[in-house]
């Protein structure tokens, strides 16, 4: 495909799919929206049931399973500052600029945000960087949502980073965008995009783009190009998946994803924990098997494609998933919403269905004899 793709938002328009499978998905569709390029739709085996790409972009009737019973599991709604605005971490504020993706990711654990609930983006542009600036400690800025920037039009965008440029204690910003793999045209046909990066971007306060790339398959030519385009232009690209069953949770696939990661300069940043969000228990991977598949997956993989670290981003902070052994699994807070709880490290006694934090139950303490066992 050579031309710039358009979006398809009804599971009726996929010429692809029978009549059968289209009404078995249309269910699902009337709760959870379906979203996608026409781009992102040609990279289907239509003859794999199985299909990853397929996986990850078309509803599936499990999505009816009511696991985990929350549309928000990481309570982000107790960090919301201003309507637009988180302010979990110290360091870090999240501004969500956007309700509206390039598509919509299954495994999403803000599909509340797609949904027939409350507009949680910014209503407020001014009051929103005002807080921005009263807050010296906040060093850097993640604008996210839905996917802020390139789905906005670049001159809707650039006022935003314009304005967050001028506040002299932001050093980063990082844009949240699956838009290099759902539509990397909106990169490659826009020039204003890049020089807009490129002014900003500067030497000494970059632009991070947090791409999220979760299947090989997906770094096509196309997007190849647009990561290119976009590191040219300053920008410094950096990607986040979570674990999925059924589209990475095979050690030799997730490998294959860090290691063309790293060899087109995209550094593999986080690989997340699947949250419990409604919908999603058929792409968990239980946190033991899923930290195998992890280490497995790197042992061909060079060190720049290493450095990728495992996490569950948790209520209560963002929680690193460190080793296991024959009886214990031992994780660390990364980062915390409670200063005294960051670098903290948590030693649990193994239990191999868990696969989220509260599942562990309490950690074990140093004088406990199960810790010396």
């Amino acid at each position: 495909m050579t031309h710039p793709p358009g979006y398809i938002t009804k599971i009726d328009d996929i010429t692809e799919l029978s009549e059968d499978d289209a009404a078995k998905l249309k269910t699902v569709e009337e709760r959870f929206p379906f979203r996608s390029s026409e781009y992102y739709l040609s990279l289907i085996d239509w003859s794999d049931e199985h299909d990853p790409i397929r996986r990850i972009i078309l509803p599936e009737p499990d999505e009816l399973d009511n696991w985990g019973g929350e549309l928000d599991p990481s309570t982000e709604s107790s960090n919301t500052v201003l309507p637009g605005v988180q302010h979990k971490y110290g360091p870090t504020a999240l501004m969500l600029v956007s309700e509206v993706c390039g598509g919509i990711c299954r495994f999403c654990f803000r599909k509340r945000i797609f949904m027939d609930t409350d507009s949680e983006t910014i209503k407020n542009l001014a009051e929103n960087i005002e807080y921005i600036k009263n807050h010296p400690e906040i060093s850097n800025v993640l604008l996210t949502g839905g996917d802020p920037p390139l789905m906005l039009a670049t001159a809707k965008l650039e006022p935003v980073i314009q304005q967050l440029r001028e506040i002299d204690h932001v050093k980063i910003i990082r844009i949240g965008s699956k838009m290099p793999a759902y539509n990397p045209y909106r990169i490659i046909n826009d020039p204003s995009l890049l020089e807009m990066i490129e002014k900003y971007s500067t030497k000494d306060k970059r632009i991070y783009i947090m791409t999220q790339f979760n299947h090989p398959r997906e770094l096509t030519e196309a997007a190849v190009e647009a990561i290119d385009l976009l590191t040219k232009a300053g920008a410094k690209p950096t990607n986040q998946t979570p674990i999925l069953r059924g589209i990475n949770d095979d050690p030799d696939v997730l490998g294959e994803l860090l290691s063309k990661l790293a060899a087109t300069g995209v550094s593999p940043y986080y690989i997340f924990q699947c949250r419990p969000t409604t919908g999603n228990q058929h792409f968990s991977v239980p946190v033991e098997e899923a930290y195998q598949i992890i280490e497995e997956a790197k042992v061909h993989c060079s060190g720049l494609a290493k450095r990728v670290k495992y996490v569950m981003s948790h209520k209560s902070g963002k929680i690193e998933i460190l080793a296991t052994d024959s009886n214990h699994t031992y994780m660390k807070y990364h980062q915390a919403d409670t200063k005294e709880n960051i670098g903290k490290l948590m030693v649990f006694t193994k239990n191999p269905d868990a696969k989220w934090f509260e599942d562990y139950g309490l950690p074990l303490s140093e004088s406990s004899p199960d810790y010396q066992k």
